[in-house]
């Protein structure tokens, strides 16, 4: 690759790696996890909405209204409140680690959704591994505390609405300029979280330091982590900028430790290795490319 290209994957991975830890410092911090989660998306909407509309790239999608509907519920909507809402229960690390199973949630869709994509050989077997691993940190890391537990099952849940919208991107929005369904997505989640957001607006003014978490969160991890990934696979391709999936986990893990003082044992190690090889086998030759997002 380009050194330009070395440059934008590693803005990717850190921009991405980094969402988890600003979601806990937010919730942590008193503010709602659907404040949270609207309140990202509507910066990120303000901003690239007005950019989407001057590159002409919001054409054509009048045609394609419910895969917009669709893409924006689980790719935006619904994930974005239920990793908020899990990180009131867990550590961002494990919430890092558990949305690294995107890609083995991919996998195992295709089974059903795509069947000229269905994993055989090496990629069932890393769909095994992968899952054993997921198994693993849930029966060894939460197993008897229900708390932990249920934040973890958020977040598992909104990882399958992440591995449901390449699916439907590469169904019925291939063809378009991706900034078009981004900004769109983008504006129709902040009109439907709107309502939830008022009604669980914060009580009282967020510290600053949950202030500057959404804020970076909007700006930064959303807005401008879109645009530089899009710049990425114009650059380097989609193959080669989907690798950022299986290092923004492990910049995920590192900051939590270093700026959050999470703790990191050796099952959540060995789930975290298992679920990165894993996704790997099971995607091996897969179309797909596996948007990563928090």
């Amino acid at each position: 690759m380009s050194p330009r290209a070395w440059l934008l994957f590693i803005l990717s991975s850190v921009i991405w790696g980094v969402p988890y830890l600003f979601i806990k410092v937010a919730v942590d911090g008193g503010v709602p996890p659907a404040f949270v989660a609207w309140s990202r998306v509507a910066l990120a909407a303000v901003l690239l909405l007005p950019l989407a509309w001057s590159r002409g790239a919001l054409r054509g999608l009048r045609d394609r209204k419910l895969a917009i509907v669709g893409y924006a519920t689980c790719e935006v909507t619904v994930p974005f409140v239920l990793i908020a809402a899990g990180e009131q229960y867990i550590t961002s690390s494990l919430t890092a680690i558990l949305v690294a199973s995107m890609p083995l949630m991919i996998a195992l869709l295709s089974l059903r959704l795509s069947p000229g994509d269905r994993p055989t050989g090496v990629r069932l077997v890393g769909l095994f591994i992968g899952f054993v691993g997921v198994v693993a940190l849930l029966g060894f890391d939460v197993a008897g505390r229900p708390g932990e537990m249920f934040g973890a099952m958020l977040v598992l849940v909104a990882t399958l609405g992440y591995a449901i919208a390449p699916l439907i991107i590469s169904r019925w929005l291939a063809d378009l300029d991706p900034l078009g369904p981004i900004a769109s997505s983008l504006t129709l989640a902040a009109i439907v979280l709107l309502p939830a957001a008022l009604a669980d607006w914060p009580p009282q003014l967020p510290g600053t330091a949950a202030l500057a978490s959404i804020v970076v969160l909007g700006v930064i991890c959303t807005a401008v982590g879109l645009s530089v990934f899009f710049q990425l696979i114009i650059e380097a391709g989609p193959n080669r900028a989907s690798v950022i999936t299986y290092v923004n986990p492990v910049v995920a893990v590192i900051f939590g430790i270093v700026v959050l003082s999470e703790q990191l044992g050796v099952m959540s190690l060995l789930g975290l290795l298992m679920i990165l090889g894993g996704s790997w086998l099971a995607m091996m030759g897969s179309p797909h490319r596996s948007d990563t997002h928090a």
